[in-house]
């Protein structure tokens, strides 16, 4: 799509100007224009209008609602389910008390209702808190205790008016809202979230609204009951921002905990890709993908770099007579000793059926050395005792000129040397 040209703008910004000086010109012409524009002014001005805050909260819970709602539809988290349910029973609750009723037993009715869906809006945060991120554990028997509630919240002030269900349920409404935000806050010490320490403090001023309420306030119609109730919904506002920042957390956490397993699963398939499942030495897939790295070391730095090239003796004599089984415990028992005599800043690679390649880093006289040493350790070992007659130990060395790039025929070399140490061996 083609930009608009710069110059379309300004005369756009013209012609409002034009139209907005054209339709000011009548009213600063005319007789008596600025007392007309007064008249027009107070005609089109909104009237006040007395708003209920029962029915603003309820409004506003609806809207907290359909927002959760949302974030459900898109997570499919059971504590988003429980948050949706204690946002409709609060909306519920502030429509039951906002509205007006045609008789005073209707109205001590409303009152005891509301204050028991107040109740259950509460319970429901708890049950949202224990939610996350497992599955809640509430039982049948949590619904059979609400009956007799119920039965007190709806039945109470018909008999003995609404004071018999105010201060009991501002009291279990705080009770519910105190017990919710430690449990938020519990949240927050295991996930380090915000949101979640958001919606416990907001849970926790609602508790003291309501705790503030029972000893402050003597009846429903008093003084000091609208304040509390707008506290309260300024409250009920700062935990619903609070539940929109930790369900966008909890999905930074998800990912985080799925990126974490991915990289443990690629640490896993990698190492099995560059290790002998047999014999957990290097393979030489392994050998191909740092070689690289440590010629350029032993090039930059001046480290000195020996192979070693190891062959167990009569290997193919223990496969072919005491079979397969006997020749792989053969393989993992070398393997085992070289891995535990071996620095773990070198490194040993299974090159063939029964070779294996030590790369150090030393002169060639030093490895010559070690590979007399693991020689005979290998032959005095414990190990060495409880295998086929004849198994031993078979080393040629070689070291890796500082200026060559070709160290196949360095482990050709060392290959030949392994050899000419076997024949000593065999004639000794």
């Amino acid at each position: 799509m083609d930009r608009v040209p710069g110059y379309a703008w300004l005369l756009a910004l013209a012609a409002i100007v034009v139209v907005m000086v054209a339709s000011a010109v009548p009213f600063a012409s005319a007789p008596g224009g600025a007392v007309q524009a007064q008249a027009a002014a107070q005609r089109i001005a909104p009237q006040p209008i007395d708003l209920n805050p029962h029915l603003l909260g309820g409004a506003g819970a609806l809207v907290v609602t359909g927002l959760l709602l949302l974030l459900f539809f898109y997570r499919r988290r059971l504590y988003i389910l429980f948050w949706v349910g204690a946002w409709v029973l609060l909306a519920a609750s502030m429509f039951v008390a906002g509205r007006t009723y045609a008789s005073e037993q209707a109205s001590y009715f409303a009152f005891g209702i509301a204050q028991f869906l107040g109740i259950l809006s509460g319970l429901m945060l708890v049950v949202s808190a224990d939610a996350y991120p497992t599955k809640p554990r509430v039982g049948r028997h949590y619904g059979f205790a609400l009956v007799p509630l119920f039965l007190w919240f709806a039945l109470a002030p018909l008999a003995l008016g609404p004071a018999a269900v105010f201060a009991p349920g501002h009291v279990m409404m705080g009770g519910a809202a105190a017990v919710a935000g430690a449990a938020f806050l519990l949240v927050v010490r295991h996930t380090r979230m915000i949101g979640a320490a958001v919606v416990g403090v907001s849970l926790a001023l609602i508790a003291a609204s309501h705790v503030w309420i029972v000893f402050r306030v003597p009846a429903p119609d008093a003084a000091g009951a609208t304040p509390a109730l707008l506290f309260r919904l300024l409250s009920y506002l700062i935990a619903a921002l609070g539940m929109q920042l930790m369900t966008f957390e909890d999905m930074t956490l998800e990912l985080r905990r799925t990126n974490r397993r991915l990289e443990k699963a690629q640490g896993k398939l990698r190492r099995l890709v560059i290790t002998d499942a047999l014999t957990g030495c290097r393979n030489r897939r392994f050998f191909d993908e740092i070689i690289g790295r440590e010629l350029q070391r032993h090039h930059r730095h001046g480290i000195p770099l020996s192979l070693l090239f190891v062959d167990i003796d009569r290997f193919k004599a223990v496969n072919d007579l005491l079979g397969h089984e006997v020749g792989d415990h053969v393989l993992r028992q070398v393997a085992h000793f070289l891995l535990s005599n071996i620095r773990e800043a070198d490194y040993v690679f299974r090159w063939g059926g029964d070779e294996f390649l030590v790369l150090i880093s030393c002169r060639e006289e030093e490895a010559r050395r070690r590979a007399g040493a693991l020689q005979r350790a290998f032959a005095e070992s414990p190990d060495a005792a409880t295998l086929p007659a004849g198994v031993g130990l078979s080393i040629g060395c070689a070291e890796v000129d500082p200026e060559t790039d070709d160290v196949i025929a360095v482990i050709r070399m060392a290959d030949e040397r392994m050899y000419e140490n076997k024949r000593a061996m065999r004639t000794g």
